[in-house]
């Protein structure tokens, strides 16, 4: 099991992003493996917000359909227990808000945060494990 960061479903949502083709194959063969990922439901307004900014209403509707039918996708509320392990780690690690609590979840389920975000991977990097898609694809331990 993996968390996946927004950056992840946001580029594989948008053909134009740079990280799409990495973000979509590392996708698809964690579903087509039978794994699982998770994500606070924090990670829907992430995701309708910059497809629908990019590419409209419509799309980020359907987009949001789909990541909330997805078998292989389980998102767990944000709860205090959450929320104040979040506000510490983005202390800690000095995160934005939303980037601490992607690294609280991976770190409350001792599981890989998976990210395309720079900054979040350097700072998390010191408390949990993280790694690109394309870091996965390869194989890298």
């Amino acid at each position: 099991m993996f968390v996946v960061d927004a950056s992840v479903w946001v580029a594989r949502y948008r053909p134009n992003d740079l990280n799409h083709r990495e973000s979509r194959a590392w996708l698809e063969s964690v579903f087509a493996l039978g794994q699982k990922v998770i994500g606070p439901t924090l990670l829907l307004p992430e995701v309708a917000g910059p497809i629908s900014r990019a590419s409209g209403e419509m799309l980020a509707r359907r987009v949001l359909s789909e990541l909330t039918g997805l078998f292989g996708v389980r998102l767990l509320s944000l709860g205090h227990d959450l929320s104040l392990h979040s506000a510490r780690s983005a202390a800690r690690l000095r995160l934005r808000g939303a980037d601490a609590v992607y690294v609280a979840l991976a770190a409350s389920f001792g599981m890989p945060l998976v990210t395309w975000d720079g900054e979040q991977q350097e700072r998390a990097a010191r408390a949990i494990d993280v790694r690109t898609p394309s870091e996965l694809l390869a194989g890298a331990p």
